[in-house]
């Protein structure tokens, strides 16, 4: 349990602002482990929904650091930046200064849902010390991504769709009967839990209270997406990723096999796992069970 975990907490100056980084490290640490890098999603959800991953630390005996990326939870604000700031190569550059000023040269990195797609722009650099990556939930390409989430939308219930599709072409984007919508499909396919988990609506809440990197780069939420990241793709570079790669998905993701099933067939050696009865938030449906694959994969590949 956390409990038993040391649990530090710092600020890291990142280009005119601050990183927020958190440091877990176990009970009883071993010394044949290498750290864990979680990247949380969103953009700008902020990493209070997979804090529960800190767990891998007394579970592995390894160090577990999340941060929140720049932009969002208790990192720095910055609501006027302008739109072209919010790239991927911001994010990347933020990762390893975080991982320099932590000292850490040997490291995993697991990132979920746009976390993932974070971690394959790092991996596709080919940075010295990545020892493996794992993707959860994530896309290789926002077309692919857009091309489920219509799909997923098509089998929602008539009058659901009816009042997304109302609401989009208005612009009506926050009247309550849209967001009453929206919840239809979060609820079939982000995190399937009743009720929501208390770290998802923490995540959700201080995104709502400050969505400049959300509502940039995605959009006003998973399936209507509008922002910077609308062209995204990492399947041409995919091949230049040469560390063991782990791809895992819920059966009733949003990310659906044909958006994360490029990184299986470009990545060399690339595995995949899929959770019967999971969605998106996998970490959070089935807390235990992504914690034991995810274990076995980092252990494996800790050296």
């Amino acid at each position: 349990m956390l409990s038993a975990m040391s649990v530090q907490t710092r600020m890291v100056p990142f280009l005119d602002g601050e990183t927020w980084v958190q440091v877990t490290s176990p009970e009883h640490p071993r010394p044949d482990t290498l750290p864990l890098f979680v990247l949380h999603g969103g953009p700008g959800m902020a990493h209070d929904y997979v804090r529960n991953i800190a767990e891998l630390a007394d579970e592995t005996g390894r160090v577990v650091v999340h941060y929140d990326q720049i932009g969002c939870g208790r990192s720095t604000h910055l609501p006027d930046a302008p739109r072209d700031f919010w790239t991927p190569a911001l994010f990347v550059g933020e990762f390893h200064t975080v991982r320099e000023a932590l000292g850490v040269e040997s490291y995993h990195v697991l990132g979920q849902s746009w976390g993932g797609m974070l971690g394959a722009e790092i991996a596709v650099r080919r940075p010295t010390g990545l020892a493996s990556l794992s993707i959860c939930n994530s896309p290789a390409s926002m077309e692919l991504w857009m091309a489920a989430a219509a799909l997923l939308r098509s089998e929602l219930p008539e009058d659901t769709q009816q009042a997304l599709d109302r609401h989009e072409a208005d612009g009506t984007v926050t009247d309550p009967e849209y967001l009453a919508a929206t919840q239809e499909f979060y609820r079939r396919h982000v995190c399937r839990v009743e009720p929501t988990p208390q770290d998802f609506l923490d995540s959700e809440a201080q995104m709502e209270a400050e969505p400049t990197v959300y509502h940039t780069m995605n959009g006003p939420n998973e399936f209507h997406v509008l922002g910077t990241l609308k062209s995204w793709t990492v399947e041409d570079r995919l091949p230049q990723i040469t560390v063991p790669t782990l791809v895992v998905a819920g059966e009733f993701d949003e990310a659906t096999p044909a958006t994360w099933k490029p990184f299986v067939e470009r990545i060399p050696d690339a595995r995949q796992h899929v959770f019967p009865g999971a969605s998106h938030c996998t970490h959070l449906e089935q807390p235990a069970e992504f914690r034991a694959v995810i274990a076995a994969f980092l252990t494996e590949h800790d050296r």
